[in-house]
Formats: structure tokens, sequence, C-alpha cells
């Protein structure tokens, strides 16, 4: 596997035939995945590399200025994702105001002058070059392979990032999930707590959660978490403990079940699975235990159908 950045600023170049994608892939949804898929598919006809290009700022954060932008998934993870799912090469575009003001035939020369490519593949709604003017119908008028995939749908229309992104912040983990073809993952260090579900007798280890991500509901979750690449469930907690702890500061602690051992200063992947309720303010110690209690054993019940 091979990263390599392009940018107008820099001289670097791929000499290996690809066949690529393009895209931000924000969430690596199942719409994402036929992308990659049919990627694949012509790399290997025509006996080449596959490539993912992608973007690195949001290209919204430079042609519209907006700032804070939360994602499903970080650039980490989208590059995780492409390469387990087979992709051979990821191309990251250094995304500044001279490239979005690039024209759509300039562009696409700036991309093949870096890269020997052999044939493109892209979403029917993408756009590209200056003001979004090019889209899969210019592609399209390429001497070029290039294959458009349409929209890959479900009951309710067509899987989008933003259809996933509203399912998350309301909670609907089961539908993000679908959509997406895998768990909702926040992916952060274990940093020092103040062992106070130690004490309760549901030691949690605390994340700390780029600001980038895309914040769920606040409330109770039943989940996994990945340990050493082994995957254990886990009640998850998003909130401010507003019982015994509380914190100004949006926190996210997960309870690994059956789980003894140190996590300090490990990357942990939290798989969000489903909402189990909203965060509770208990009269006192002895009502949150109560709670927790029944909070396992809804976890360990619920958690047997993913086994």
């Amino acid at each position: 596997m091979r990263i390599v950045h392009l940018s107008l600023n820099n001289k670097n170049k791929l000499y290996i035939p690809v066949c690529a994608c393009i895209g931000y892939f924000d969430g690596m949804h199942l719409g994402h995945q036929e992308l990659i898929k049919e990627t694949i598919k012509l790399a290997e006809e025509k006996n080449c590399n596959s490539a993912l290009i992608t973007f690195d700022k949001d290209p919204w954060e430079i042609i519209r200025g907006e700032k804070d932008i939360k994602h499903i998934i970080t650039l980490r993870q989208r590059i995780n994702y492409a390469v387990n799912h087979g992709i051979h090469n990821i191309i990251i575009l250094d995304f500044d105001k001279e490239m979005s003001d690039l024209e759509p035939d300039q562009f696409i020369q700036f991309i093949r002058d870096r890269l020997d490519l052999r044939g493109l593949i892209c979403g029917f709604d993408f756009h590209y070059g200056r003001k979004g003017k090019g889209n899969s119908d210019t592609l399209k008028k390429l001497d070029l392979d290039v294959i458009v995939v349409d929209a890959i749908m479900d009951e309710k229309g067509k899987i989008s990032s933003t259809r996933i992104s509203e399912a998350i912040t309301e909670g609907d983990m089961i539908n993000a999930n679908k959509m997406l073809g895998y768990p909702f993952t926040i992916e952060g260090m274990v940093i020092s707590g103040k062992h106070l579900g130690r004490g309760l007798g549901f030691p949690t280890a605390n994340i700390k959660v780029d600001e980038e991500y895309l914040c769920p509901k606040k409330g109770v979750y039943i989940g996994f978490v990945i340990i050493d690449n082994i995957r254990y469930k886990a009640m998850i907690n998003l909130g401010h403990n507003p019982t015994i702890n509380y914190t100004k500061q949006l926190s996210l602690e997960v309870h690994v079940i059956d789980y003894k051992e140190d996590l300090y200063n490990q990357l942990l992947s939290v798989q969000f699975i489903q909402f189990l309720r909203d965060e509770i303010k208990f009269k006192n110690k002895d009502n949150l235990i109560m709670q927790l209690e029944q909070d396992l054993r809804d976890a360990k019940r619920i958690l047997k159908a993913y086994e």
C-alpha cells in the first residue's frame, strides 16, 4: 500500500499504472464501497493497480469557508477502510484555494500529469473544478475509461453521507449502520480519568475523541470495542455524567464487559451498535448502580445476536 500526497506546490508522481476512484468518501458507506468494487474490477481487467483519490481538507472548508466541519470518519479511517477493501494506492489531494480555482479541464489534467491513469470511477453526483462545473458527464467526454456508479438505494431512497449523519445525530445507529455497511466507529486514545466507574463496579475507559467526529446523540449505547484486533462487548456512555461526576465537556466512556486489563494509552475503536437510553441524573449512587446493572443485562442480551 502506498500513500501519495499531490498538491500544486509539490512535484510528487505515481508512475505505476492505476485505475482510480475519486471522491471525499465521508463514511465509506455502501455507495462508496460500490465505487471501490468497480475500481478493483477495472484494475484487474487492465492488469494494473487500484487507487483511491480523496481530499484533505474537506472541499467545503475551502470552497464555502465552512469551519469545524464534522465527519462520520476521519482521514485515517478512510485510508484504512479503502485498504481493507482491496485498494493498493491512496492518493491524497492537498486541497487548497489554488486547487479549487482550477477549471475542470485543468483539474483533470493535473491528475493525469501526476498519475499514469488508465481508468477513472466516480459517483453519479461527483463534481469537480471551479464552482463544481465539472461532473460525470464532462468526465465521459475524456479519452479515458470512465465508469459512473449510480446511486445505491434502500427503501427510503439514496444512501448518502447526509442521511447517515442525520441518523447518527438522532442516535439511530441501526439505520446508520445499515447504510454504512459496518458499525459507526469512533477511534481514540484511552486517557486517565477519576476512576469513579471502578467504585461503582463498572470501570470505564475514558476516550479522547478527535473534534472532527460527528457527535452522536447523547446517551447510553451498546456496542463493541476492538482491543488488539479482538472484539469485546461494551457499554458506551456519551454525555456529561450528571449523577456523580458532572463534566461540562462531553465525555466518551466505555465499560468493556468482562475485561480486566489496563487500557491506558491504547488506541481503541469503539463501535456503536444500538442506542439504549438517554443519560439520566439519578437521585443517588445506588439508583445509578441499579440502572447500570440493568444496562449490562440488556447489552449482553442484545449483543448475542452479533456474536
